[in-house]
Formats: C-alpha cells, sequence, structure tokens
C-alpha cells in the first residue's frame, strides 16, 4: 500500500521503528519545529562504528551538521541511496539551513519507504520553512498517524503548523479588510478633489 501526505493507513509502524530520537541543535529555519532521526546505536559492534551513517547521526547529535552530511555521503557511496542514508542527508541539509535540498532528499527518501515517519516530519519542516503549510499540516498528519500518535514531537509540529495556518487565515482577512478600506477612501478623495465641483456627482 503507498502513502501519501493527503491520505493515511490504518496500518502503523513496527515498534521497532517507533524508536525516533528527538536531536537538537541551532537552525534559524527550524529552530521552532522538532526534527527527528534515528539515533545511533550504543550497542553497536566496533566494526559497526566505523559506518558512515552511525557516525554522522552522532556528528549530527553534537550539533556538527557539515561534517554529519558528509559522513552520510561516505554511506550512500558503500550502501547506496537507501531511504535511511536519503533522510539523513536531508536533515542535515535541513540543519544547514539549505531547505529546498533537503526538500528533494527527504521526498527521495519517503519515495523508497513510505512508512519512514521520520522522514516525513523532516519534509513537512522543509515545507513550512518555504511557506508550504497546507502540505506540510499534511504531511505532518500522516507522519503523526505512521506513529500511531505516540510523537509528541510530531504532535507538537502539527500543532504549531496549524496555528501557522490559522495566523495566515487571519491576516489574509484583515490586509483584505485594508484593502477594501484604502480603495474606498481614494474614490471619496478623487470624488471631493478641490476645484472639481460636480464630479462627486458622476
Amino acid at each position: 500500500m503507498t502513502f501519501t501526505s493527503s491520505s493515511f493507513s490504518s496500518r502503523f509502524l513496527t515498534p521497532s521503528l517507533l524508536a525516533l530520537t528527538l536531536f537538537l541543535g541551532a537552525c534559524q529555519t527550524t529552530s521552532d519545529f522538532n526534527p527527528l532521526y534515528d539515533g545511533p546505536d550504543r550497542n553497536a559492534r566496533v566494526n559497526e562504528a566505523v559506518d558512515g551513517l552511525i557516525v554522522g547521526h552522532r556528528l549530527m547529535a553534537a550539533g556538527e551538521y557539515e561534517l554529519a552530511l558528509s559522513e552520510y555521503e561516505h554511506a550512500a557511496v558503500r550502501r547506496g541511496f537507501s531511504a535511511d542514508v536519503l533522510s539523513a542527508m536531508g536533515s542535515a541539509q535541513l540543519r544547514l539551513g539549505r531547505v529546498g535540498e533537503a526538500e528533494r532528499l527527504l521526498r527521495r527518501a519517503v519515495e523508497k519507504d513510505d512508512r519512514f515517519a521520520a522522514a516525513w516530519n523532516n519534509l513537512g519542516i522543509a515545507l513550512v520553512s518555504q511557506g508550504e503549510l497546507k502540505e506540510a499540516e499534511n504531511t505532518f498528519k500522516l507522519a503523526f498517524a505512521l506513529t500511531n500518535g505516540r510523537s509528541d514531537e510530531i504532535k507538537e509540529n502539527l500543532i504549531k503548523t496549524m496555528e501557522k495556518i490559522e495566523e495566515n487565515a487571519y491576516t489574509e482577512a484583515n490586509n483584505k479588510e485594508f484593502d477594501l478600506v484604502r480603495r474606498g477612501n481614494g474614490r471619496y478623495l478623487l470624488l471631493h478633489t478641490p476645484g472639481e465641483t460636480g464630479k462627486d456627482q458622476e
């Protein structure tokens, strides 16, 4: 079954895929939202520790996003462009403020694995950063459904996006009212321009 950002499925992730770890870092375009990633395996064997994906996750947790991206690119050479690698690269680009590139990579990730909740969540953040609020809302809803409603981070992102949509609708309504008032005043002033008596009757 294929998921899209505008439709849900009643089937959700297995418990092992629900282990999503929140990482923190300073990124101006995403500071209000909660990116997710699959954190490093604390029980990884020594030979696994050199894997670019694991090293990259640890660098992300440390706030070293450029170095993390480099490790993810190395992982892509060894592993191929799997959903995990694409999502990791997209998340690093998101933290670096390269939102367009992040969106492209995250879309590729969810195309390969349409049940990848963390990738959907981070795609939602990329969309919010570009003002695509409605699509972001649907994306967060899908991500939240894929975690069976168990992710507080995704829930918070969804709520913030819905609030932004409401704020924009309110602002747009006020701006339209303001424009109407200005046009009304403009017509009134034109009709009563000094020295042009009689034109107000036209």
